[in-house]
């Protein structure tokens, strides 16, 4: 046998797509000097002695050389791909759907004992924590709960406004219109209202323009896979607490709070304990909702959920208050929904 062979780098071309065995002739020399001779693999092979001897004095014998393809493992280090779970769109509105009604059923309760409060304990600034809270809270405190949400029913035109001037957003022209029912809607819903205050109106604009901002900065922020919306409402609250409470102090001050305490015990009785605390409570429980609700929507869809809200706290708050209903109320109820519908289709 030759003590060694020196097979030449020639590749081998494999045609089809299956991958087959593919076996070459590799001859065995029987009489061979190991320092005359070389053997190199060149298809086909030859063999050549270097001292010049014939190729006749080599006995060869063909033997098979086997050659085996097998497909290499995946790298671990390159990427997979990941297939999401389809999520049913279905579940998604449900879900968002439970959201809004729940957001809007504490709304209604936090702003009815809002309203208590307010008339036997006059201070909005120490019952409020946020500045778009504190206004509408100042404005509930001067005018009716009713005349409140009919300036608040523009909050859809300042998100638009400001997506659109400020943070150079685009909407369809449907969606410019849909806006208009909405709020001409709102407005019909409460136009019995007619105790105008300066005050009162002042304080509904200043908060409609803060919770705009507050709604795109919070979706801004909400972006980050930590920060859910109950987390994010958390902080913001703690914050707000944190910086309202100096202005509360200089503006009020405990002096204030105490007589203003005292005359509410004695008019309204140990029932204004009970009202405070609700109030504070489905505020807090209101505010979580909904911005569960904004961790799922735009901020434009979440101001049209939030002018829908109004139309129940102005029918909730006339039925508690027993405020006289007209016929205007129940028409701009259902122009405001009509235009929810036209919205949704525009965004469709």
């Amino acid at each position: 046998m030759i003590p060694s062979v020196r097979l030449s780098p020639t590749p081998v071309a494999f045609a089809g797509s299956n991958l087959r065995s593919k076996s070459a002739s590799v001859p065995s020399v029987s009489s061979l000097k190991p320092s005359k001779y070389v053997v190199s693999s060149l298809r086909p092979l030859y063999l050549a002695p270097l001292n010049g001897s014939h190729p006749a004095e080599l006995k060869l014998q063909r033997q098979p050389l086997e050659f085996r393809c097998a497909a290499s493992a995946a790298d671990d280090n390159e990427p997979k791909a990941e297939v999401a779970p389809a999520r049913s769109e279905g579940a998604q509105r449900l879900k968002i759907s439970i959201y809004f009604a729940t957001w809007w059923a504490l709304n209604v309760i936090f702003n009815i004992y809002n309203k208590k409060v307010l008339n036997a304990f006059p201070f909005p600034v120490a019952v409020a924590h946020t500045i778009g809270h504190v206004a509408a809270t100042v404005s509930m405190s001067k005018v009716a709960v009713s005349f409140t949400h009919i300036i608040k029913s523009a909050e859809p035109a300042f998100s638009v406004l400001v997506s659109r001037f400020l943070l150079g957003e685009t909407f369809p022209v449907p969606v410019y219109l849909s806006l208009l029912p909405i709020i001409g809607g709102c407005a019909l819903a409460a136009v019995t209202e007619l105790n105008f205050n300066m005050v009162g109106f002042m304080g509904a604009m200043i908060s409609n323009l803060a919770f705009v901002f507050r709604n795109i900065f919070s979706k801004r922020g909400m972006k980050g896979t930590s920060v859910s919306g109950m987390n994010y409402y958390a902080c913001l609250s703690i914050m707000s607490l944190v910086i309202l409470t100096p202005f509360a102090i200089a503006m009020e001050g405990p002096q204030m709070w105490a007589a203003g305490w005292q005359k509410a015990l004695t008019e309204v009785g140990p029932n204004v304990i009970w009202w405070v605390a609700a109030q504070s409570v489905f505020y807090h429980l209101y505010n979580q909702v909904s911005y569960m609700s904004l961790d799922q929507i735009s901020p434009l869809t979440f101001s049209i959920g939030n002018t829908m809200k109004r139309i129940s706290v102005i029918v909730s708050s006339i039925i508690i208050f027993h405020t006289p209903v007209r016929p205007v109320n129940a028409l701009g109820a259902a122009i405001a929904i009509l235009g929810t519908f036209l919205y949704s289709q525009a965004k469709a």
